[in-house]
C-alpha cells in the first residue's frame, strides 16, 4: 500500500453559496480514510482534492497541493467559470437515482400541460366547471433540448408512457424511439413540432441565454416551457413577453439566474408559470461521498479518475 493510501487524501469542501458541512459528516459516518476540511477553516488550502460548488474565482489557484477538483452534482459549469482554474483533473457525479428523479419531474411538468392541470388548477380557484377534450399522450409531443444522460433517461421514460418524443443535441445521436436531431441547421425543424419543451442542456458560452425570444418565436403557438437545466438558460423578460403575449402558454422554472429567487421576481406570481427551488432532483449525498472517495483515492495512486469534465465543452 502506498503513502498516499494509507494516510488517505485531504479533501476541502469549498462553496460561496452552499453549506457544504453535511459532506463532512458523511465522511466521518463512513469512516473512509480521509481529512476533511471546509473552506475557510485554517489548513484547508493544503488539501489534495477540492470539492466545490461556485467555488470563489481565484481560490483554487491559490491550493499548491491541488491534484483533483471535484463537483458535488453533475453540473461543472460553476467550476468552469473561474477564469484562474488550475489545470488538474475536473470531475462531476453521476447518479444513476438523481437521473431518475429528474425523469420524475419531468413527467410531473410534462402531464401538468399535456392532461390541462394548470387549467383545472386555475378553474377550481375560481369555482369554474369545464371539461376540455383529451389528448392522448401519442399525439404530444415532448422535445427535449440536451441529450446526455440525464436527457436520455428523461426521453427513454417519457416515451415509455407513449409519449412522441424528439430530442435535439450539438452532436448526432441516436435512440430507439425517439426522434432526434442535431446541431444549428436541424433546430428550428425541431422546435417546431414540440407541444412541449423540456431544457436540459449543459451551462456554456453557446447555451447561455439559447430559451429566448427567437427561440420562442419557432415554437408552435400554446408550446408550453420546462426549465430543468440553469437559469442562465433563459432570457426572464423574453419568456414573460412571450407568455403574456399568448405565443407560450406557460412554464415550469426549477432553476433561475439568481437563487434563491428573489422576493420581487414577478416569476413567482405569475398565473401561468409554476416555480420550485431548484428541487428537480438531488443526487444521493452518499452516492457523491462514495464518488469523491473513489477519484480522490484514484489521482493519489496515479491512476485516471471517472468521470472527468472537459473544459473545452465547458461540461
Amino acid at each position: 500500500m502506498s503513502d498516499a493510501e494509507t494516510k488517505g487524501p485531504h479533501i476541502a469542501l469549498i462553496s460561496s453559496t452552499l453549506d457544504l458541512s453535511f459532506l463532512k459528516d458523511i465522511f466521518a459516518a463512513s469512516k473512509m480514510n480521509a481529512r476533511v476540511s471546509i473552506y475557510p477553516e485554517t489548513g484547508f488550502k493544503d488539501a489534495d482534492v477540492a470539492v466545490a460548488w461556485n467555488p470563489p474565482h481565484g481560490l483554487l489557484a491559490d491550493m499548491p497541493n491541488l491534484k483533483l477538483i471535484h463537483s458535488i452534482a453533475a453540473g461543472l459549469d460553476n467550476i468552469f467559470a473561474d477564469p484562474n482554474l488550475p489545470s488538474v483533473p475536473v470531475c462531476r457525479v453521476v447518479d444513476n437515482q438523481h437521473a431518475l428523479g429528474m425523469a420524475e419531474y419531468a413527467i410531473w411538468s410534462v402531464l401538468l400541460f399535456h392532461r390541462q392541470m394548470d387549467l383545472h388548477l386555475q378553474n377550481a380557484a375560481l369555482k369554474r366547471w369545464e371539461r376540455p377534450a383529451q389528448i392522448a399522450a401519442q399525439d404530444y409531443t415532448v422535445g427535449i433540448l440536451g441529450f446526455g444522460t440525464i436527457g436520455r433517461t428523461v426521453g427513454r421514460s417519457l416515451h415509455a408512457l407513449n409519449y412522441d418524443v424528439r430530442a435535439w443535441a450539438r452532436s448526432p445521436k441516436q435512440e430507439a424511439g425517439i426522434t432526434t436531431y442535431c446541431g444549428d441547421a436541424e433546430l428550428p425543424d425541431f422546435l417546431s413540432g414540440c407541444d412541449v419543451l423540456i431544457c436540459l442542456l449543459p451551462l456554456t458560452d453557446a447555451t447561455r441565454g439559447i430559451m429566448n425570444s427567437s427561440l420562442f418565436a419557432q415554437l408552435p403557438k400554446g408550446a408550453a416551457i420546462i426549465n430543468m437545466g440553469r437559469g442562465e438558460h433563459v432570457v426572464e423578460t423574453d419568456l414573460l413577453a412571450a407568455i403574456d403575449s399568448g405565443h407560450l402558454r406557460g412554464a415550469v422554472l426549477d432553476v433561475f439566474v439568481k437563487e434563491p429567487l428573489s422576493d420581487d421576481s414577478p416569476l413567482w406570481h405569475h398565473p401561468r408559470i409554476f416555480t420550485t427551488p431548484h428541487i428537480a432532483s438531488m443526487p444521493d449525498p452518499k452516492n457523491v461521498v462514495a464518488q469523491i472517495f473513489e477519484n480522490a483515492t484514484r489521482i493519489l495512486s496515479g491512476q485516471q479518475p471517472l468521470n472527468m469534465g472537459s473544459r473545452e465543452s465547458g461540461y
